[in-house]
């Protein structure tokens, strides 16, 4: 390699030198990519096509000893630093201008112990790579409910999906870490060991250290759910939404039930003439005993006069991709996101009119019913501190053309800033753009004090900045 300037911590540039460079790669198992190179341009390219960065390395690390270079490295350099696990953040944090890109993409493994129901799994893995392992067993860990997400991002915010109100959220099944923290070093965090960081990591993001590998504790489900859609016209929302609002009051944990709305695609169980007009959609999974399916989602189902019912038994590995077409990566997507306590009828109004303002055919808005296990932890037993709230709204804006940023951004905005008053003020960080900054403290309400504490033992120099960050006394620039 060539001399390289490299964007530093402090937004200024460090000089290193060809032999320092030749070295780098040299202690490496994996690769050291610079411009040019084969394998660049797809290593930096994630989820979110805003994101359009290009960091001056990447390090493809092949295990945790790359890791524990590269973090040597970017320290030793004071280098502007990010870490890509599976590349599906919408803040796209884990791509940086000019600096050191530590990619983990490749580190894959998942290792089932189905005797002692344990699963071992490497940061660069998906939930479909981790489903696909532990679906053979027949047994699952809780996470989300697209397939290509990363499970490294998706369980240091929290996690949540389908199995939550039954299994709890993702952290609340993780048993231990492998961490590579700011100084180099490979530590277990767990409840017996480095207890603090362990507590910090179950939903305070990326901002400890570098996780290689994360233990979770594994539960039996599957290999079928019984679960589905029913769509419905959205000149019913309001009223449809008000009958599921009622029917989840007393839901038992083993059923979850979001209600979707937008245009609807072109989905081949859907009647030619609703493609591309506003639905809602209820998506419901039941995850307890399937003979019992029938009637726990009998209420949910009664609902108004719907265009289409595909509720029924379905693999739990393909429950959990039934959204990937709508989320395929290369599309340009901004969210905004709120958590309530109930979901209150002038909610609903502001929900109902922002449907019939869509910008976009593919922008939507989501509401996920939460609570059940993950409710019954107490609020400082983890980072994640919103244990309280029964739905989770996403304004979710996608589209395809840069001249299209303004209308969808500033629609996302608009819903976010009518529901605010009617939101508890908590935030689920994976759902956070890059522009919310100044709602990190806000997000992790009673938990920041305690956050903070561990990041200035673990990262006090704010290495690891590239997140929604707890800043220390680095002072953080634009990547």
């Amino acid at each position: 390699m060539n001399d390289l300037n490299l964007t530093t911590l402090d937004g200024g540039l460090a000089t290193v030198s060809a032999p320092v460079l030749d070295a780098f790669a040299a202690s490496l198992r994996g690769q050291l990519l610079n411009a040019g190179d084969a394998g660049y341009d797809e290593a930096r390219s994630v989820w979110n096509a805003m994101i359009d960065r290009r960091p001056g390395l990447i390090v493809r690390c092949a295990g945790a000893a790359d890791v524990i270079a590269a973090v040597n490295f970017a320290r030793e350099n004071h280098l502007l630093t990010a870490v890509r696990g599976g590349g599906h953040n919408i803040a796209g944090s884990a791509v940086c201008d000019g600096g050191l890109m530590i990619d983990l993409s490749t580190m894959k493994s998942v290792r089932v112990d189905r005797v002692a129901r344990r699963v071992w799994v490497e940061p660069g893995a998906t939930l479909a790579d981790l489903d696909k392992e532990t679906q053979a067993f027949g047994m699952a860990v809780p996470t989300g409910i697209n397939s290509t997400t990363g499970v490294a991002g998706l369980t240091l915010g929290g996690g949540f999906g389908w199995t939550t109100r039954k299994l709890g959220l993702t952290i609340d099944n993780l048993l231990s870490a492998d961490v590579v923290t700011a100084d180099g070093e490979l530590v277990r965090a767990s409840t017996a060991e480095h207890p603090d960081l362990f507590w910090a990591l179950r939903g305070g993001g990326g901002n400890f250290g570098v996780v290689t590998a994360f233990e979770f504790k594994l539960h039996k489900l599957g290999p079928q759910v019984f679960a589905g859609l029913v769509v419905h016209p959205f000149d019913d929302a309001k009223d449809v939404l008000k009958a599921y609002r009622a029917a989840l009051e007393d839901a038992p944990d083993e059923l979850t039930c979001w209600a979707v709305m937008r245009q609807a695609p072109p989905l081949p169980f859907l009647p030619a003439q609703w493609h591309w007009k506003e639905v809602l959609v209820l998506a419901m999974c039941w995850s307890g005993d399937m003979a019992a399916g029938e009637k726990a989602t009998a209420a949910l189902r009664a609902i108004g006069k719907p265009i289409v019912d595909v509720v029924g038994p379905n693999p739990f590995t393909g429950w959990q991709t039934a959204f990937d077409p709508l989320l395929q990566p290369g599309a340009r997507n901004y969210w905004k996101s709120h958590d309530f306590i109930e979901l209150a009828d002038k909610t609903i109004d502001i929900l109902d009119g922002a449907i019939r303002t869509l910008p976009g055919p593919e922008c939507e808005i989501f509401v996920g019913h939460v609570g059940g296990a993950a409710e019954r932890v107490a609020t400082d037993a983890t980072a994640f501190p919103q244990r309280s709230s029964h739905f989770v709204m996403n304004v979710h804006a996608r589209w395809r053309e840069a001249s299209m940023d303004d209308a969808c951004i500033g629609w996302a905005r608009g819903i976010y800033d009518a529901t605010r008053p009617l939101a508890v003020g908590t935030a689920y960080i994976n759902f956070m753009p890059a522009d919310e900054a100044d709602r990190v403290e806000a997000a992790y309400g009673g938990n920041y004090a305690r956050l903070m504490e561990v990041k200035r033992k673990y990262d006090p120099d704010n290495l690891f900045r590239m997140n929604q960050n707890l800043r220390t006394k680095s002072k953080r620039k634009a990547a």
